[in-house]
């Protein structure tokens, strides 16, 4: 559980946190290229990410102890089953308006999407760490 929670973290980190803001600082990169780009890389991400899911909510239902591993595993998948189904689509029709050179109307499905992907790593990151924190004896602890 604690490998699968971690690597999706990692992976949140990675594409949200520094490959999605750094190809905007790309002097050459238009507005429009990069943002497909953006759309392509979180459709992967998100297929991704349900591969992932699914393997933390098999380690959480067969995992022995507290249930609470159960209800963040379900926690993390509510919050990208929001992304799949509500913030993606609404970002994609809003990278496809830019692209054919249209202006887009204020919208803060942004802002949604960056919160929901805050909120989700909170939470991986949490799972991970209190499920490395259970494997390891009290007595050998830091």
């Amino acid at each position: 559980m604690a490998v699968v929670a971690l690597v999706w973290a990692g992976m949140v980190i990675g594409v949200s946190g520094l490959a999605t803001p750094v190809k905007f600082e790309v002097a050459d990169l238009t507005l429009p290229v990069a943002l497909e780009v953006g759309n392509v890389t979180f459709q992967l991400m998100n297929k991704v990410e349900w591969a992932l899911g699914a393997l933390l909510l098999i380690a959480a239902i067969i995992a022995r102890g507290p249930r609470w591993p159960l209800v963040m595993a379900l926690i993390a998948l509510v919050l990208l089953a929001m992304q799949s189904l509500w913030f993606l689509p609404a970002l994609a029709d809003r990278v496809a308006i830019v692209a054919a050179g249209g202006t887009l109307p204020p919208a803060s499905y942004h802002m949604w999407y960056v919160l929901s992907e805050a909120m989700k790593l909170i939470v991986l990151l949490a799972l991970g760490i209190a499920a490395i924190r259970r494997a390891i004896p009290q007595d050998q602890r830091l």
